[in-house]
């Protein structure tokens, strides 16, 4: 599975996985032409796409200084921010979608030992991630799972889930009323 990340502004977008490598490249060289001879792009072009990015966030994602030792182009704060924020939104789907138990790599070739059955008691849905409480009596097991992935599995309070334990996280499946299950990754948080 592959996923696209971009950071947007009013439905528009900001900074994708292009414009974070002008960025890191322009922080090390300390050069926007330095830079597109590394991308193997034209100034033009990369100075249009920083253009841009100015407008649509109001603010400069990088700086110029000219003459002197320490001339150069450099990112700004707000830059930098982007970078970072980028990153973290990548590395989110990173860990929610690229491990080897997400949707189509789960093989649920599980010892038995790993996989309690239990009864969703209480589903807090949020906008990105969502906790589901599954007693698993005499105790409660909250897990968070993402609230895309709590819609496919279409888990609601009274569903009788597995939760499935790895060593770094537990996994949420439904039997899906036919033959097989759906699955999702949720990390347990108690």
């Amino acid at each position: 599975m592959r996923t696209k990340v971009w950071l947007t502004e009013d439905g528009k977008p900001i900074i994708g996985a292009g414009k974070v490598k002008l960025l890191k490249a322009i922080d090390e060289e300390r050069s926007l032409r330095k830079a597109c001879s590394i991308l193997g792009i034209s100034y033009k072009h990369a100075w249009l796409i920083l253009k841009k990015m100015n407008e649509r966030v109001g603010h400069e994602v990088v700086t110029t200084v000219r003459g002197g030792k320490g001339q150069g182009t450099f990112l700004t704060d707000y830059g930098k921010q982007l970078i970072s924020d980028y990153e973290e939104s990548r590395s989110f789907l990173d860990m929610t979608f690229g491990d080897e138990t997400s949707l189509e790599n789960i093989s649920f070739k599980l010892s038995e030992h790993n996989k309690l059955s239990g009864r969703v008691v209480e589903v807090e849905k949020g906008d990105l991630v969502s906790k589901v409480k599954i007693e698993i009596d005499p105790e409660v097991l909250t897990s968070i799972i993402t609230s895309d992935m709590l819609d496919r599995l279409d888990v609601q309070e009274g569903d009788e889930v597995f939760a499935i334990i790895k060593s770094t996280e537990v996994v949420l499946a439904k039997a899906d009323g036919k033959a097989g299950m759906k699955s999702g990754t949720v990390d347990g948080d108690e």
